[in-house]
C-alpha cells in the first residue's frame, strides 16, 4: 500500500484527506492518506524518516510551507517562490514542489479570467501569498502585496517582480485601481469578517479567497452581491491537490471525482 499524508498544525478544517482519498477509491489504487499534526520541531524526523516508513508523498500546509525548506531538494519554482507545499520521495532526495502556483493559475483559468496587465491586490505573505504573488507576477499582472506587517511584504515584493509591497493602511489608495483581489489570510475562516470595506467590491472586480471553509466568505458573499466574478478557495485546494496527486502517482487525477469529493463536504 502507499501512503501520503499531509502535514500541518491545525488541520482539523482540511479536505485533503477526502479528496485524495476519493481519487484512489475511484482509481482501484491501493492507498491511503493520513493527516499530521505535528510540531515544527519535529518536521526533519518525519520527512527524514518518510521513506522507511512507507509514506510515498506529502502535502504541507500552513503554518510549514517554509519551514520544510531545509529538509527537502526544492525544485527550481519552489525555491524561487520560498515555499514548499508537497513533497516527492520517489528519488533519492525528498524533492520538494510549489504546487499552489498551479493550483492559483488553474483556478482563474477554469473561470475564463485573464491576468495579464491587470491590477492585482494579494492580501497576505506567507506560503499561499508568496504563490499567488509569483503567479500573477508571471502572468503579466502588477502585483500590490498586502500584509498586516508591512515589513514582510515589502521584504517578499523585492524577490517578486513586478510588485510592491503595503501594509493594511495602504487599502484604501490601492483598491480603486485594482481588477483582481485575493485573500490569502486566515481572515474569514473563523470568524465572518473581511479585510476588504464593502464600499470597494464593483462588478468589474475579479475576487479570489482561497480560504474554502466557509466556502463562501464574507469577502465572496460581498464580492458577489457587487456584481464581481467570485473564486471560491475550493478551485485552489483542488487544482493544488490535482497537480500534487499526477507528481506522486504519474497518473492523470479524476478531477471531477475531486472536485466532487471536496464540495460534498462544503
Amino acid at each position: 500500500m502507499q501512503i501520503f499524508g499531509l502535514l500541518g498544525n491545525p488541520i482539523g478544517h482540511s479536505l485533503s484527506p477526502v479528496m485524495h482519498q476519493a481519487a484512489y477509491s475511484h482509481l482501484l489504487m491501493d492507498a491511503k492518506y493520513i493527516a499530521m499534526e505535528p510540531e515544527v520541531s519535529d518536521l526533519e524526523e518525519i520527512i527524514t524518516e518518510a521513506p522507511q516508513n512507507g509514506i510515498s508523498g506529502l502535502n504541507v500546509t500552513i503554518p510549514f510551507k517554509q519551514d520544510v525548506l531545509p529538509h527537502v531538494q526544492p525544485n527550481k519554482l519552489a525555491k524561487r517562490i520560498g515555499a514548499v507545499n508537497t513533497i516527492d520521495f520517489s528519488g533519492k532526495k525528498p524533492i520538494g514542489y510549489n504546487t499552489d502556483v498551479a493550483g492559483a493559475r488553474r483556478s482563474f483559468e477554469h473561470h475564463d479570467v485573464s491576468l495579464s496587465g491587470k491590477n492585482s491586490v494579494v492580501l497576505g505573505a506567507g506560503g499561499a501569498g508568496r504563490a499567488l504573488a509569483f503567479m500573477l507576477s508571471d502572468e503579466g499582472s502588477d502585483v500590490s502585496i498586502v500584509n498586516r506587517t508591512e515589513s514582510k511584504a515589502r521584504s517578499l515584493s523585492e524577490s517578486v517582480p513586478n510588485s510592491t509591497g503595503y501594509g493594511l493602511s495602504s487599502l484604501p489608495e490601492l483598491l480603486p485601481e485594482a481588477d483582481i483581489i485575493v485573500n490569502t489570510t486566515s481572515v474569514g475562516m473563523k470568524t465572518d469578517i473581511s479585510l476588504i470595506p464593502e464600499t470597494f467590491l464593483h462588478s468589474d472586480l475579479v475576487v479570489m479567497d482561497a480560504v474554502y471553509r466557509p466556502l463562501q466568505t464574507r469577502l465572496l458573499r460581498e464580492a458577489k452581491d457587487s456584481g464581481a466574478l467570485t473564486i471560491d478557495g475550493a478551485w485552489m485546494l483542488l487544482y493544488q491537490g490535482v497537480e500534487a496527486f499526477e507528481i506522486w502517482t504519474g497518473k492523470k487525477a479524476p478531477v471531477s471525482v475531486m472536485n466532487k469529493a471536496v464540495r460534498s463536504q462544503l
